[in-house]
């Protein structure tokens, strides 16, 4: 029987916040202080799994998407993620925008126009194109939409369809280790076994959203380089860091409805604003042709691209972006799966998939067509050398394609406008993921203990960026979301485990292929534990109704059965 969720207002869990802040602690001493060891270290380490786990990645993130779109279109669809009759508590609106702002935002902003530069610059090894040509244009496309859509989306639907079945449906707490009590047990799930799940999920979550805050100050301090003169350097991108910490700090103390509701809707309004000004400024048939065209390719495509493992082409290129980006996600969907589980309330399984993975992912691959789609066509004209911007880095593209407009500085101030705007809402959300799961799973956890997990992900952001720039980002998301690959993978089966025995889901169908699956499976039953002389005994009695059935003629009777 379903049971609804009670909202409560627990005392944080003190040995989980303890062990986790000092271990954080630990990190940002040992980048801080010792730089150039922390680099070695985390660069072998970063080789190491690319050698040796780059197939677990791929494979399990093929995993996520196939038990999306299987649970989505199944009876268990129909359950709802709540009492039986819930309701959602935020307007599809207002949960799209919150969804979607703590995805990915940050990462639209910077690699929007950078990423399909790069491919079209690089194209990606055994794709067959020449080096800025159309057809490399289209590739670079494709593998945007890959490593943005579908795949990441499927990642962050399986962790908070879990969240929110065990939270809402069952009851259990919003926290990664009420999802384990099938596997584990109520008891275990709810000692040491599981608040070690839960810290893992929550040093996932510093590490992969400091990646985001430190991409964020880098493309905010090139912009404020390009648009009013400031020179660039680590300690502008540090002086970013704290300015917008503190304006999440004001964000976290006005609560989820107020602050992260309102900042989530803004962003989406400011994304869409500056997207409808490329699009009608820019090459608008162009961009219209483009999006069909490199959905279809992408389409096609998916099933090589999804399964391409490095071992017949470049492993180095693989690990430097799939590898990477599979990473990234899997970093984020403890900290992203908690938060749109929080915010999907009273919705039918079938709406938060359906949800999760075609709303954001369209409006992805509108925005890679509008904005990496705009740089391409410009540079393939001839009207700038928008391929000669990749030497200065993803974070200066955005800016660059800005320029070839018109309102050149306006755009540029309202795209540093929104990055901020998505760091604030991204380190808003993740901080109250990170109260809530070392919070025994509370909804509202303490407002002091949010702004502390904050401060402490800026913190990691900031010493990542002294220590090593973008390179030190993206290692310590690859080599923190490795434990996460087992643990994604056993949330699978523990959600599977709990759908298939919820009432709310219906009686299961008996149709034919129902009766083939029960039909091979006495076969087998009978062929594993038949023995020799009864064996031989059956093919006796086989070939004498054959025998018998020969000789009789076609217009004789069957043998006997």
């Amino acid at each position: 029987m379903s049971t609804e969720h009670t909202e409560r207002a627990e005392a944080p869990d003190a040995p989980l916040v303890a062990i986790g802040m000092a271990a954080v602690l630990a990190v940002v001493a040992w980048a801080a202080l010792a730089g150039k060891s922390f680099d070695r270290v985390s660069t072998s380490a970063l080789g190491w799994v690319l050698s040796n786990f780059a197939w677990l990645f791929v494979i399990a993130a093929d995993v996520f998407l196939a038990l999306c779109v299987v649970i989505a279109f199944s009876r268990y669809g129909r359950i709802r993620l709540g009492a039986d009759d819930s309701t959602p508590e935020f307007g599809n609106l207002a949960w799209i925008a919150m969804m979607f702002s703590a995805g990915m935002g940050i990462g639209l902003m910077f690699y929007g126009v950078g990423e399909p530069l790069q491919h079209f610059v690089s194209p990606p090894p055994g794709s067959g194109v020449a080096t800025d040509s159309p057809a490399a244009a289209r590739t670079a496309l494709e593998y945007s939409f890959f490593h943005w859509t579908l795949h990441p989306w499927a990642i962050y639907g399986t962790a908070g369809l879990a969240l929110a079945y065990a939270g809402f449906r069952k009851g259990r707490g919003n926290r990664l280790s009420s999802v384990f009590v099938p596997l584990l047990g109520k008891e275990r799930a709810d000692g040491w076994p599981g608040r070690v799940v839960d810290l893992l999920a929550v040093f996932a979550t510093v590490f992969g959203t400091a990646t985001s805050l430190g991409l964020g100050a880098l493309q905010v301090s090139k912009g404020l380089n390009i648009t009013a003169g400031v020179k660039d350097t680590t300690a502008l991108e540090l002086v970013i860091i704290a300015v917008l910490s503190a304006a999440f700090v004001l964000s976290a103390f006005s609560g989820l409805h107020k602050g992260v509701k309102w900042l989530s809707t803004l962003n989406i309004v400011l994304a869409a604003v500056l997207m409808l000004f490329v699009f009608l400024l820019g090459p608008t048939v162009f961009i219209l042709n483009t999006i069909p065209a490199a959905t279809g390719g992408y389409l096609h495509d998916l099933l090589t691209l999804a399964t391409r493992t490095g071992a017949f082409t470049d492993s180095q290129w693989l690990g430097a972006w799939t590898i990477f980006y599979w990473a990234w996600w899997l970093s984020w969907a403890p900290f992203v799966g908690t938060f749109i589980a929080r915010i999907s309330h009273g919705r039918t399984v079938r709406q938060f998939l359906v949800g999760v993975l075609l709303v954001p992912s369209g409006a992805t691959v509108v925005w890679f067509c509008v904005m990496g789609g705009s740089a391409l066509r410009l540079d393939l004209t001839g009207t700038a050398d928008m391929a000669g911007t990749v030497k200065e880095g993803a974070e200066a593209s955005l800016f660059a394609l800005l320029d070839t407009l018109p309102l050149a500085t306006l755009t540029s101030w309202i795209a540093m406008a929104l990055v901020m705007t998505y760091f604030i809402t991204s380190a808003d959300s993740a901080s109250l993921v990170m109260g809530s799961l070392s919070s025994r799973g509370a909804l509202h956890p303490r407002t002091w203990l949010v702004v502390v997990w904050g401060v402490l992900m800026a913190a990691v952001a900031a010493v990542l960026l002294v220590a090593g720039g973008l390179k030190s980002l993206q290692s310590a998301t690859i080599l923190v979301a490795l434990p996460f690959v087992v643990v994604m993978l056993a949330v699978c089966w523990a959600l599977l485990s709990e759908l298939r025995t919820d009432p709310g889901a219906g009686p299961a169908p008996h149709h034919a292929l129902h009766g083939l699956r029960d039909a091979l499976r006495t076969m087998v039953g009978e062929a594993v534990t038949e023995h020799g002389p009864v064996r031989h005994h059956r093919l006796r009695r086989l070939a004498e109704s054959t025998r018998d059935r020969d000789e009789e003629g076609p217009g004789g009777t069957a043998g006997p059965s």
